[in-house]
Parts: structure tokens; sequence; C-alpha cells
């Protein structure tokens, strides 16, 4: 799983630079600021927890098991849904989907927990 994490976050580090490079020359003057603001949250959570799935993917070499996997997992899915939903708010404006990004969020939460549950118990 060590490879599957790291090469998840080495991806996922790229599409938050491409995204974040969209948001500063395409969106600048396309998007209310209030959008674009929330567009930019959502690439630096994305950046943050890339660089956690290269973190976690050095974990599973050091402290193999399910928790380190859990956490994971669980940082794939907080970008997917987090970040994810606040991109389409962004570009959309559809409100309702706010409801949803704080699951992303519990998920990076989880994630972090996971991933400290790995150490203490190593």
């Amino acid at each position: 799983m060590d490879r599957v994490f790291f090469a998840l976050g080495a991806l996922a580090a790229f599409i938050g630079v491409g995204l974040g490079a969209f948001a500063a020359h395409g969106l600048k003057s396309r998007l209310d600021p209030n959008l674009l603001s929330t567009f930019e949250t959502g690439v630096r959570y994305q950046m943050y927890h890339a660089l956690a799935l290269l973190g976690v993917g050095w974990a599973c070499t050091r402290w193999p098991g399910a928790w380190v996997n859990a956490s994971g997992w669980l940082f794939v899915a907080g970008i997917v849904i987090f970040s994810g939903t606040l991109y389409v708010l962004a570009l959309t404006g559809v409100r309702w989907l706010g409801a949803i990004t704080p699951l992303g969020g519990l998920a990076f939460l989880a994630g972090w927990l996971c991933l400290a549950w790995a150490a203490c118990r190593a």
C-alpha cells in the first residue's frame, strides 16, 4: 500500500497545483471573490492532504497495518468530498453542496486520528 498512497499523494498534489494555477489565472476575473476564496480553500486542503498521503506512504513502510491504511483512504475520501464539493460549489454556485463538505472534513479528522493511533500502537 505504500506505493499506492505515495502515488495518490503525488497525483493529488499534481492536480492541486494545476487547480491552483487555474484559479489564479483562469478564475480570478470570472468568479466572485467569495467563490474564488472557496475554490482556493479546496486547493489548500487538497495540497495539505496530498502531502499527508505521502506521509502515509512512508508510514506504511514503518507501521504497516489497518490503521495506517484507513488513514490513507480517509484522506483520499476527504480530498474528494471536501475539496471536490468546494470546487463544484465555487464553479456552479450550487449552495446545497456546502452541506456535504463537512463530511470530507470529518474524513480528514478521522484520517489524522487513525494515523496517530497507528503511530502510538507501533
